[in-house]
């Protein structure tokens, strides 16, 4: 189409997990349970819920453009300084502005072949070069990344621990590439799923706020509150001040904040969620062996398993059944279903239904 830019017309989209309700329509079912976008089964803070109904009449106002009460929170939240935070409408806006912000026309980013599509979907939406690198025994090669590297490399991008297999590159070997890494190369790490990290040699990136390096968070997920959107990433003033000129003006919404806000002192919530969930994975684990499946070990809410058969079958099978995965075509695992971990009762129902159409197609 002449209208459209060249880099856009042979993009290909995000494909979402599919939702509750659109399953339910399309085939008729009463029951369905969504084991795909990684979101929180327990719900959302019952603070932000609190926080949100208070305020819900006032949302004929603008928000405050620059989320100052939430990034006054954060700074209390992790001992640091408001000019430490940016607020984006989900992280994926936040990798946007980064793009935007730091890599020019005829420089690259780098990343993982298998990682979180949006940061190639976003760097080909902002017309910028990108470079990837195979994962090995499914965690980031940092060796491969830095090989990578060359003179026009800005960014480069680690999920830490990665979506979609739920490994994580260990402090050792991140404090090694960043030590190897060239002035000139900014490393964002995205900790969307740090709350859930259940080994003791994780590196947090708040720990390399003196080297050039942006960490991405996110109440999508431990927080439950994926249906207001809102992320924030932490890195020195000399970043944040470029990015906040990047942002745009009332980009996250006035529930959002305040739910964000809330949310963030609901610790509570967050212990109930997280010791929940590991008590799931083992779960998981457990009657995946009994299956006779193999798996990625994760320090996340979700599994990623090899279901021996292509994943897009499996997919649909189960979504007649009521359960929602994601099939892992996306990203080139095509025997591959990544499972989010759910209630007691959502984990017992995905084994139930998963091991019903496995000894269907062996009937």
């Amino acid at each position: 189409m002449k209208w459209v830019r060249k880099n856009i017309e042979n993009l290909s989209p995000y494909v979402a997990g599919k939702p509750i309700e659109e399953t339910k329509r399309q085939l008729g079912l009463r029951r369905v349970i969504k084991l795909a976008s990684n979101e929180n089964p327990f719900g959302p803070s019952p603070k932000a819920v609190s926080a949100i109904q208070k305020v819900i009449g006032n949302i004929n106002r603008y928000p405050d453009s620059n989320n100052y009460y939430l990034k006054q929170s954060l700074a209390k939240h992790y001992n640091l300084k408001s000019q430490n935070f940016v607020i984006g409408n989900g992280s994926d806006e936040l990798i946007d502005i980064i793009i935007k912000t730091f890599v020019n026309e005829d420089e690259n980013i780098i990343t993982s072949e298998t990682t979180f599509v949006e940061y190639q979907i976003i760097a080909t939406i902002n017309n910028r070069q990108v470079f990837t690198v195979p994962l090995k025994d499914f965690r980031y090669d940092l060796n491969g990344l830095r090989k990578k590297v060359n003179s026009k490399t800005k960014i480069i991008f680690i999920a830490n621990p990665n979506n979609p297999t739920g490994t994580y590159v260990n402090k050792n070997e991140l404090e090694n590439f960043l030590t190897a890494l060239p002035e000139h190369a900014l490393v964002v790490l995205d900790e969307a799923y740090d709350t859930f990290i259940d080994v003791k040699d994780y590196p947090t990136g708040i720990s390399y706020l003196d080297k050039p390096v942006i960490t991405l968070k996110t109440f999508s997920k431990a927080y439950g509150l994926s249906g207001l959107r809102v992320g924030y990433c932490i890195a020195d003033e000399k970043f944040t001040q470029y990015m906040e000129k990047t942002r745009q003006p009332f980009n996250v919404n006035m529930l959002a904040q305040v739910g964000a806000e809330a949310a963030l002192s609901d610790k509570l919530f967050l212990k109930k969620t997280r010791t929940l969930t590991l008590e799931g994975k083992y779960y998981l684990y457990q009657q995946l062996e009994r299956l006779g499946l193999a798996y990625v070990k994760s320090v996340t809410n979700f599994i990623l398993v090899d279901v021996g058969r292509d994943c897009w079958e499996v997919f649909q099978e189960l979504l007649k059944e009521g359960v929602i995965v994601r099939d892992m075509k996306q990203y080139n695992l095509n025997t591959h279903i990544r499972v989010t971990i759910g209630t007691a009762e959502e984990n017992a129902y995905f084994i139930k239904k998963l091991e019903k159409v496995l000894l269907a197609k062996k009937g």
